[in-house]
């Protein structure tokens, strides 16, 4: 079957595509928040601010939708990954308050509307036992490109400023986007997706899990790391060892997710991803110490990649037909939570730093509930 896979055109140039786009972003998320707190001076709503706005192209994910009408899938993807190079680039040119929310913003519809597009054209191009893989593989190599990221970005530091390391990995991205938009990877003969918003009854779990997994999912891309750079003083080189372990973990275990997935299904995988992150929210809040909580940080990213399991869900039980505009609906859902709970999540911090974390715990417990109610034609 890997076989199968590697041959695939479209497997080739998704996985450059989400290489690139993965490294972009995780350049900017390892300097983000020393960058923010060392260099511009803000403060945890501050950040809370600028990571709700961060979220707003993923809450109009679903005009993705309308841009197909005139745009071809593939071409849209890898325009999205030039917008992820601009967005970083950017940022070392405008370091202040207002010039992180307009370059975060450029970087975040570029990041928002690739996963958006990899995800529709991974599950349009890919069987019900491949695509779990797929993604897998893509994760894996993401790791290997969010592990050579925090490598340099721990290696230059010592030799040039952050604003530097932004306008460096930035033009890369960029370039990268330019060349793929010119590659042509489509099969004629994959089914045509239907055209504008398509909003099913019969999907409803599928956007409850999408919901719900946007509003965990942004307590701990948004306080988690900002939590140990203000409250543990984690330095920029820490927080870039910290996600090479997290990758180098990821790189191994998700092909062992993607196992899971096919052997047991997605209503016994998400289960036990929701069970074991409510005790490392839990964790968050009440354990005060520094080492471990990065541990409960590396395992609350190993659950991340149980995730998939909610788009294999809809591959299995949607129309085939359906995938481009429910995945983009299901994007945008994703982020209804996402655009809000930052800014929220950032005044509750501002009274006390565990009540983020114990929200998450509240919300990985309703997910678990919905979760049960998952049923396939394969695997329940």
């Amino acid at each position: 079957m890997n076989r199968e896979i590697k041959k695939n055109i479209m497997f080739q140039y998704l996985m450059l595509l989400v290489i690139a786009a993965t490294a972009g972003h995780q350049g900017w998320r390892t300097l983000f928040n020393n960058f923010a707190v060392e260099e511009v001076g803000i403060n945890g709503f501050q950040v809370g601010v600028i990571q709700s706005i961060r979220e707003i192209p993923g809450f109009l994910a679903l005009l993705v939708v309308y841009l197909l009408l005139v745009i071809k899938e593939h071409r849209l993807s890898a325009l999205s990954v030039l917008f992820v190079g601009l967005g970083v680039a950017l940022t070392g040119f405008f370091p202040s308050f207002l010039g992180l929310i307009i370059t975060t913003l450029i970087m975040s519809v570029g990041f928002h509307y690739f996963e958006t597009t990899n995800k529709s054209l991974t599950l349009q191009y890919f069987t019900i036992e491949q695509a779990p893989i797929v993604f897998a593989k893509q994760r894996s190599w993401s790791a290997i490109a969010n592990i050579s990221m925090g490598a340099f970005v721990y290696g230059i530091a010592h030799f040039i400023s952050m604003q530097a390391s932004f306008i460096l990995i930035g033009a890369v991205v960029f370039c990268i986007g330019i060349w793929a938009f010119f590659w042509d990877p489509v099969d004629k003969n994959i089914p045509p997706q239907n055209k504008g918003m398509v909003l099913r009854k019969r999907y409803w779990l599928f956007y409850v899990l999408n919901f719900l997994s946007g509003a965990r999912r942004q307590i701990f891309v948004v306080f988690a790391v900002f939590m140990l750079v203000q409250k543990y003083h984690y330095t920029v080189q820490d927080v870039a060892i910290l996600f090479v372990i997290n990758n180098v973990i990821a790189y191994f275990i998700s092909p062992l997710i993607a196992k899971g997935i096919n052997r047991y299904g997605e209503r016994k995988m998400l289960t036990l991803e929701y069970i074991g992150l409510v005790f490392v929210f839990l964790g968050y809040a009440y354990i005060e110490n520094a080492l471990v909580v990065a541990g409960l940080y590396i395992l609350d990213h190993v659950f991340f990649g149980f995730s998939m399991g909610i788009n294999t869900y809809f591959q299995k039980t949607g129309d085939s037909k359906d995938i481009a505009p429910s995945m983009a609906v299901g994007f945008t859902i994703n982020h209804i939570s996402a655009v809000v709970i930052p800014v929220i999540g950032g005044l509750l911090w501002m009274i006390n730093w565990r009540i983020p974390f114990v929200c998450g715990a509240i919300l990985c417990l309703i997910s678990l509930a919905f979760v049960q109610n998952i049923r396939t034609n394969t695997k329940n």
